[in-house]
């Protein structure tokens, strides 16, 4: 398995593999790999002949005071993950090789980045939509492999996908969990002994909605207050959102007919946790 750090030695590589028919698939990460990243490498194994994994903390999805300094990175022990899953390559560039200096072209989007974390982080996406589709651009994959715990992030990717027209599939992979419930994710290290235990009241508290909409409840209204009233049970959680949407628009949804998304973020301390539940 290779670590590539520039374009100009990724391209030639693609499109070798595309001289040969080859079908390519893309994992796009900010490194610091864990058994959710595993599952989405192995499942790009599985339906490609040739898998590229992504491993870049992206500045520009980060905004002022966020965690852009502090976020982990281990770029060895990425590849080991990266190794037995079975991926071909590591795509791992500096962000002055993904942006220029004097770089002034984003990629925006309207209505489904205004809510949920586009509240509170509301240059996130701008981010996450440049680099992805700098990403699509550099690696032009067939298909490109998302976790649903950024469920919010997955449902702008496939819209962007359609509204620019890229000849992509997007895949969406299921959320991987502790053996106690809570999501993985990089930041969980960042968690204390005490929060780490704390943490999982956002599992607990999501599926006390879920619960209550299976046995019928259609009002949103309700199932949302009972879900924040269990949360602040929680003396180190500070509730960001708890929002019902519609999973592809992500449209606030006020009686529960169909598919329904209950999304949260949650502040465990100085930890912002995201999770969710259909």
């Amino acid at each position: 398995m290779q670590i590539i750090k520039t374009i100009e030695e990724l391209r030639p590589i693609v499109k070798g593999w595309r001289k040969e028919g080859l079908r390519v698939g893309l994992v796009p990460t900010m490194g610091y790999l864990h058994e959710g990243h595993k599952s989405l490498i192995v499942k790009a194994v599985s339906e490609n002949d040739r898998v590229v994994v992504s491993d870049f903390v992206n500045p520009t999805q980060f905004g002022v005071n966020e965690d852009l300094a502090s976020y982990p990175r281990d770029i060895e022990r990425d590849a080991a993950i990266c190794e037995e899953a079975g991926a071909d390559l590591i795509f791992h560039p500096e962000p002055e090789e993904m942006y220029f200096a004097d770089s002034c072209t984003f990629v925006n989007m309207d209505k489904l980045t205004k809510g949920l974390c586009g509240k509170t982080r509301p240059t996130h996406f701008r981010g996450v939509c440049t680099v992805v589709s700098k990403l699509f651009h550099i690696v032009t994959p067939d298909r490109a492999y998302f976790g649903q715990k950024d469920a919010q992030q997955l449902a702008v990717i496939r819209r962007m996908v359609r509204d620019l027209n890229f000849d992509i599939e997007i895949v969406g992979c299921p959320i991987v969990r502790e053996k106690d419930g809570l999501a993985m994710s990089s930041r969980n290290t960042y968690l204390s002994g005490e929060e780490r235990k704390a943490a999982l009241i956002l599992h607990k508290s999501l599926l006390l909605g879920k619960q209550m909409m299976e046995q019928g409840e259609r009002d949103a209204a309700k199932v949302k207050a009972a879900i924040i009233q269990n949360m602040e049970t929680e003396p180190l959680a500070k509730v960001d959102y708890v929002e019902i949407v519609n999973p592809d628009s992500l449209e606030n949804i006020d009686i529960i007919k169909g598919k329904a998304l209950i999304a949260t973020a949650v502040y465990i301390g100085k930890t912002r946790l995201i999770d969710n539940e259909m």
